[in-house]
């Protein structure tokens, strides 16, 4: 019997279905979520860098600048070359900056923006495969997700202390950064014909 100066025995905490006891478990959590998004990064990341250097250098079965200005001219933009080269350096840099978690914010923001164009190009051929944008739309969901997630535990961003504002503000700056590729890729847009 409790006297009325102790307080009543607690229960321990109950976790939720699915999940470790409260209290344990919170670091095999979050291991759980940095390789999930390592694993997001390296894929969307890489992929988008091998398709700027396809634009840029012709690797990988890729046009080169020639081949890639001649494709932009065709899709109505103006000086194919110079937008051969802003979209290889924006994929390639881009891609890389996913790829090591890099100033995430601005990376993944590079990779929407870029992709943005890509859907505005692809748009009349549907949805699916062959002709259809479920890949260009993947990529550019992936693309902002990363940005507004962040990169996680195993990046450089999270090396880096000066980076540490990035981490406490991660969904301010990703949202900021996701703005500004929509805006840089709405004026491109505007100068296709």
């Amino acid at each position: 019997m409790s006297s009325p100066h102790t307080a009543p025995p607690v229960d321990p905490p109950v976790a939720r279905p699915g999940t470790a006891p409260a209290g344990e478990g919170a670091a095999t959590e979050q291991s759980g979520i940095d390789a999930g998004l390592l694993v997001l990064r390296l894929v969307v990341g890489l992929t988008m860098a091998a398709h700027g250097s396809q634009k840029l250098f012709g690797w990988f079965g890729g046009g080169g600048l020639d081949g890639t200005a001649a494709f932009f001219g065709s899709a109505g933009y103006p000086s194919g070359k110079a937008m051969a080269v802003v979209a290889g350096l924006t994929e390639t840099l881009g891609g890389l900056g996913l790829a090591v978690g890099l100033l995430t914010p601005l990376a993944g923001a590079a990779v929407f923006g870029t992709m943005l164009n890509a859907l505005a190009v692809k748009w009349g051929g549907g949805f699916f495969a062959p002709d259809g944008v479920e890949y260009e739309v993947l990529l550019t969901v992936a693309a902002a997700g990363l940005a507004l997630t962040g990169p996680g535990r195993l990046a450089v961003d999270h090396a880096l202390p000066v980076l540490r504002v990035l981490r406490a503000r991660r969904l301010a700056f990703g949202a900021g950064a996701l703005v500004l590729g929509a805006v840089l890729a709405g004026a491109v847009l505007l100068v296709r014909s």
